[in-house]
């Protein structure tokens, strides 16, 4: 027993001891679980340039992309807990894969650290549809049953869940067209191959919008976009169950000493309070977030368990 309580006594004070000294002059790496080039890219850049400043050490971001962020995601749950590896990602491998049968990430193999901004999912018209707001789009869908077609970027996505909600509430039918990714989804809606379309904001979606080639029907968000303002949210239209937004933040391994995830946090946070960091943000549609690493775990819980219940009712399975 006594040597159980020096062995514990011991590692707790290594552990303290590293979490004092970080970051000492070694670079830490920041996996990106996307390709070089998007938004989460362009923000995690971003952030690691201020980051690199405000820790006097070099953040240096590496993309690891595939499997909807999950490679990257598990790319950090594998590495040292030393506070040199941290990861910047979606939490739909922690809270949407687990519930269709297709998780690489064990949901406990990293610790959450802070949230870092929302990217709102957008119900857009393409000129397929007559419909002009999401009101006319619901009389169409019950003119019409199974007659409207929405694409998403996927069986089991967050657009693909928005509609299950939208459909359960409206008690309409609406034709469920999976992508396999955004490229093609945006080239086939601008061609007017769908009537709907539900996808991430953008910066380029916002253009398509301004240029009317696509049209704003409703915003899954906690609020109207300033790049939208007149665009409702769905809950605001009666929809609370589909008003869905991809929320992203910085993960660390599981094991990771709390003091060096709450220096992180803090940095991460002061980053995210800039102008220039927050202004980018916003011109392509997505809004900055921060707050503490155990808010940002909560939302993930919290999301986990609504995408459960809905995955659940609807019968989803990614793969069907």
């Amino acid at each position: 027993m006594k040597k159980w309580l020096t062995g514990a006594l011991l590692l707790g004070i290594a552990c303290l001891t590293l979490a004092q000294d970080w970051p000492v002059a070694k670079p830490i790496r920041l996996i990106v679980a996307y390709p070089a080039g998007g938004v989460s890219d362009q923000m995690a850049r971003a952030l690691a340039d201020k980051l690199t400043v405000q820790l006097g050490t070099p953040v240096l971001v590496e993309n690891k992309a595939g499997a909807g962020g999950s490679l990257g995601v598990d790319a950090v749950a594998k590495a040292a807990a030393d506070g040199y590896t941290l990861g910047f990602a979606a939490i739909s491998p922690l809270s949407l894969d687990p519930h269709l049968g297709s998780a690489l990430v064990d949901p406990q193999s990293v610790a959450p650290v802070v949230s870092v901004m929302y990217s709102p999912v957008l119900l857009l018209g393409t000129s397929a549809s007559k419909a002009t707001d999401f009101k006319e789009l619901i009389g169409l869908a019950r003119q019409q049953p199974g007659a409207l077609r929405l694409a998403t970027a996927g069986q089991g996505s967050l657009g693909h869940l928005m509609l299950e909600q939208i459909q359960a509430a409206a008690q309409v039918q609406i034709t469920h067209i999976p992508y396999k990714g955004g490229g093609q989804q945006i080239n086939d809606a601008l061609g007017g191959q769908f009537e709907v379309l539900a996808v991430n904001a953008t910066a380029t979606v916002l253009q398509h919008i301004k240029a009317g080639k696509l049209r704003p029907l409703a915003v899954g968000a906690p609020a109207r976009l300033d790049a939208l303002p007149d665009v409702p949210t769905l809950a605001e239209l009666q929809q609370p169950g589909a008003n869905r937004w991809s929320l992203f933040g910085i993960y660390a391994p599981a094991r990771t000493a709390p003091a060096i995830i709450a220096r992180f946090n803090t940095e991460v946070n002061k980053a995210l309070a800039l102008p220039d960091i927050r202004s980018g943000l916003r011109a392509g549609g997505n809004q900055p977030t921060g707050g503490s690493s155990a808010e940002f775990a909560r939302q993930i819980a919290q999301e986990s368990e609504s995408n459960a219940r809905i995955i659940r009712a609807a019968g989803i399975v990614r793969g069907n």
